[in-house]
C-alpha cells in the first residue's frame, strides 16, 4: 500500500506542478476507499511545503447537494496559502478559481491522537480563535464530477488556501450555531447560510476532523487553522472579481481576483 500511496502523490503533485488538469488516477494507484486517500494525503503532504491547517468539506446540506457527497471529507492547507483579512491574488495561479463562506477555528493546544473520542465540548477548549473565512479552491479537474470521493480527498479536496479575517479570541460556543454568514461578488450576495448548518453545530465538524485524524494516530497540532465547512455554495470566479463574506460576530474577510 505504501507504494501506491507513494505513486498516487507523486502523480498529483506532478500534475499540480505542471499544472495540468487531473483526471482519475492511474489504475495501478488509485484509492479504493477513503482509508487509502488519506494515506496518500500523508505522503503527498510529505512532499509538499509546511501544512498550516486543515479543511473540512460536504458538512453543510448545501454543499452536499452541490458536490453529491454526503460525509464530511478533510484535506490539507498549505501554510503559505493561508493568506490575511484582505488578500489579492492572481487568477494565474490557479486553473479554475472559487470561494467559499466558512468559519475557520484555529487550535491554541493539540489535539492529539487518543483512544476516547472527541466532542465538541472537548475540542472547543482546544479553540484560541475563530475567525470568518473565505475557503479558496481550485477546479485542477478534467471532470469533478466524475470522480470518486477518495480520489478527491487523496488531492485535498479542492483546496487552494484560505482568507482569513481578523481573529475573535472571545465567542460563545454555545450560540455558534445561530450565527448567520453571507458571501458577495461584485456588490451582489450570493448566498446566505447559518452555523448550523454545519453538522448541526460548528465544532461537530472539527471533533469529526479531530477524530478522523486520531484513528491514524495523526492529531491536530497545535496552531492549525481548520476551516469548518461552506454555509454558501461555492462559485467560480473570474478575473477582475471581488469577493467579500462575513459571520455575525466574527467579521468579515475578502479577496480580489487580478
Amino acid at each position: 500500500m505504501l507504494e501506491k500511496a507513494e505513486r498516487a502523490a507523486a502523480y498529483i503533485l506532478e500534475r499540480r506542478r505542471e499544472r495540468k488538469p487531473i483526471g482519475d488516477l492511474p489504475a495501478d494507484c488509485a484509492p479504493a476507499d477513503e482509508a487509502e486517500a488519506y494515506t496518500i494525503q500523508t505522503h503527498l503532504h510529505a512532499q509538499t511545503a509546511a501544512l498550516g491547517g486543515y479543511k473540512i468539506g460536504c458538512t453543510t446540506p448545501v454543499m452536499q447537494d452541490y458536490i453529491g457527497i454526503r460525509q464530511p471529507c478533510a484535506g490539507g492547507i498549505l501554510e503559505a496559502d493561508i493568506h490575511r483579512s484582505h488578500a489579492t491574488l492572481q487568477m494565474s495561479h490557479f486553473l479554475r478559481p472559487g470561494v467559499e463562506c466558512e468559519i475557520a477555528a484555529q487550535l491554541g493546544q493539540p489535539l492529539p491522537a487518543r483512544d476516547t473520542p472527541y466532542d465538541r465540548a472537548t475540542v472547543g477548549h482546544a479553540i484560541s480563535a475563530l475567525y470568518t473565512a473565505i475557503e479558496l479552491v481550485d477546479d485542477r479537474y478534467e471532470d469533478w464530477r466524475a470522480m470518486s470521493a477518495p480520489a478527491l480527498i487523496a488531492d485535498d479536496f479542492f483546496n487552494a488556501g484560505a482568507v482569513l479575517g481578523q481573529p475573535v479570541t472571545k465567542w460563545d460556543a454555545t450560540g455558534l450555531e445561530n450565527l448567520t454568514g453571507w458571501m458577495q461578488i461584485n456588490g451582489h450576495e450570493v448566498g446566505t447560510g447559518r452555523g448550523s448548518d454545519i453538522l448541526g453545530h460548528p465544532l461537530e465538524a472539527l471533533a469529526w476532523l479531530a477524530n478522523q485524524r486520531s484513528n491514524t494516530g495523526q492529531g491536530l497540532p497545535a496552531d492549525s487553522v481548520v476551516l469548518l465547512g461552506s454555509i454558501v455554495q461555492t462559485h467560480w470566479v473570474q478575473g477582475g472579481d471581488q469577493v467579500e463574506v462575513g459571520i455575525d460576530q466574527l467579521g468579515t474577510a475578502s479577496v480580489f481576483f487580478a
